[in-house]
């Protein structure tokens, strides 16, 4: 199998970067993948693993944001629909498309507003490709099954779901596969701004030995830190804001059978969704609250508990209670603070910040993951006059990501192909690898039972986590079972040490793989 040290961080590796990215959530991934693939040579930071934070606390969704159209947000809601049909091309294997079905509540939005709205999404996109809207008799459509028998009618409009950690590393990978360096566990403790570069101190997080690098430019995507680094480690007034909003979610038993997804509003006028998820579970968020605490720390309240179990058991027969939960995640979402009261108002569009009064940089505000290829190509050309590297066309739009070289119609093809040629994997487990890894799924199944080696629990193989760690950053337990896959739900926690332990073995291995390539990565793989 490759490995991701293969890519040297550069022909000199004292001269100076062109561009360093501060955060390894997607919208730095993506920007060192637009910018590295244009030819500049990319530094990318991340303080923790990536994916570590906001972006793989998501809804899990590749969508317009229906509810948006509410407060007139025309523009975001068209160019997260023309970039569905992007993202649903170059990852169709973590990206696929999914009906949602939207019950009508006579006590909240009229249905013509609805009928209104959803009719507006299906015709903002000009090159949609997914089913359009539909009405539906709940009493008879298989969809209202689930639902209690005082909803009558309803929509069911198209969306999509992403695998969103995924999405993290998938970037990451092909911004090294195009000449960027990617370090994980490795902080910016400071930069120092001269005219034309950057000084910028940079720390292992897990042996504390410091460095410094120098860069032309400078990207802060530090997602929920963005303020904060701008303001204690860079020295840079900022003229903008950036407003912290907690979202949480909940996991429970599957609640209903189907591979539809569900969209309740609430008395409040917020709207939570019920997803299929894992096979096993129903996946239910999100909720919208202030957040003023450190953005590194978060977690859900029991409130938030209560909250979406009540929102769903307005509308579903089955009823869920805190009890039932079995898994839950919070995020903080680093939204562009446009000083809305209501923190389901606070918009999801992006501010890109440039100051070039000396060595440039450029700060990222707010976002959303649906969005993140169109802000990054954004950023990149606000960041190419000053960069004149960057002076080449947008090329992120029709590239696959990795192991997404196949059209979206042949997933199911694929995954037969995958079968014949591992015959021993189960229907789950064959599943799982395409849907997480697509065709990179054959560089780590084996035709063999035996060349799987160990098993860590459930369907978890010693030659996937190889793959994980040699490939795609992973350095804890918690990276395989929580960002790289969702595996932390069928794994217990015996199983759990017993990876950790190997994760641990593996690592020394991995530190003489570089000895003689990257001496940059080489000090971020212990």
């Amino acid at each position: 199998m490759s490995s991701i040290h293969e890519v040297s961080s550069a022909a000199n590796p004292a001269a100076p970067y062109d561009l360093l990215v501060v955060g390894g959530g997607i919208n730095g991934c993506g920007i060192a993948r637009d910018a590295a693939g244009r030819g500049a040579n990319v530094l990318l930071v991340e303080q923790d693993d990536l994916a570590s934070h906001t972006s793989s606390a998501s809804t899990k969704l590749i969508h317009g944001g229906l509810r948006y159209l509410e407060y007139y947000e025309f523009r975001l809601v068209r160019e997260a629909l023309m970039e569905r049909e992007r993202l649903l091309k170059i990852a169709p294997h973590i990206i696929w498309p999914m009906r949602f079905v939207l019950p009508h509540s006579k006590m909240l939005r009229p249905a013509w507003l609805l009928r209104t709205g959803l009719f507006l999404y299906d015709h903002l996109c000009p090159n949609m490709t997914l089913p359009k809207t539909k009405a539906l008799n709940l009493r008879s459509a298989p969809a209202g099954k689930p639902l209690r028998s005082d909803y009558v009618r309803g929509f069911e409009y198209s969306d999509g779901w992403v695998q969103d950690s995924r999405l993290v590393v998938l970037n990451a990978m092909d911004a090294v596969r195009v000449g960027a360096n990617v370090q994980t566990r490795t902080r910016l403790v400071k930069a120092v701004r001269g005219p034309q570069v950057w000084t910028a101190t940079l720390e292992n997080t897990q042996t504390g030995e410091q460095r410094t690098v120098q860069a032309k430019a400078l990207v802060n995507a530090a997602g929920p830190w963005v303020a904060e680094l701008l303001q204690d480690r860079l020295n840079v007034p900022s003229r903008n804001k950036v407003r912290l909003v907690k979202g949480s979610h909940i996991v429970v038993p599957r609640v209903f059978e189907g591979s539809q997804a569900y969209i309740f509003q609430n008395p409040d006028k917020r709207i939570v969704f019920a997803i299929p998820y894992e096979k096993d579970f129903t996946l239910i968020g999100t909720t919208d609250v202030p957040w003023e605490k450190d953005p590194g720390t978060v977690n859900i309240s029991p409130d938030e508990i209560s909250y979406l179990c009540e929102s769903v058991n307005r509308y579903f027969t089955k009823t869920v209670s805190p009890d039932d939960v079995v898994w839950t995640y919070a995020g903080v979402r680093p939204l562009y603070d446009d000083n809305s009261g209501n923190a389901s108002a606070v918009t999801r569009d992006y501010v890109l910040d440039v100051d070039a009064t000396a060595a440039p940089i450029l700060s990222v505000f707010g976002g959303k993951i649906t969005t993140f290829r169109k802000l990054a190509e954004h950023a990149v050309e606000k960041l190419a006059p000053h960069l004149p590297v960057l002076h080449k066309p947008g090329w992120t739009d029709g590239t696959p990501l990795p192991g997404g070289e196949f059209a979206p119609k042949d997933f199911d093809a694929q995954l037969r192909r995958f079968r014949g040629y591992a015959p021993h994997l189960s229907e789950r487990s064959s599943w799982r690898l395409m849907r997480n890894y697509g065709l990179r799924a054959f560089e780590i199944a084996t035709a063999d039972a035996e060349g799987m080696g160990q098993m860590f629990g459930d369907t978890l193989s010693a030659r996937e986590v190889d793959y994980l760690i040699d490939n795609e950053w992973a350095r804890t337990a918690e990276d395989i079972l929580w960002r790289r896959s969702r595996l932390g739900l069928f794994v217990n926690d015996a199983d759990r040490a017993v990876l950790q332990t190997y994760v641990e073995g593996r690592l020394p291995a991995v530190v003489a793989s570089v000895s003689n390539t990257d001496p940059v990565a080489r000090q971020n793989v212990a």
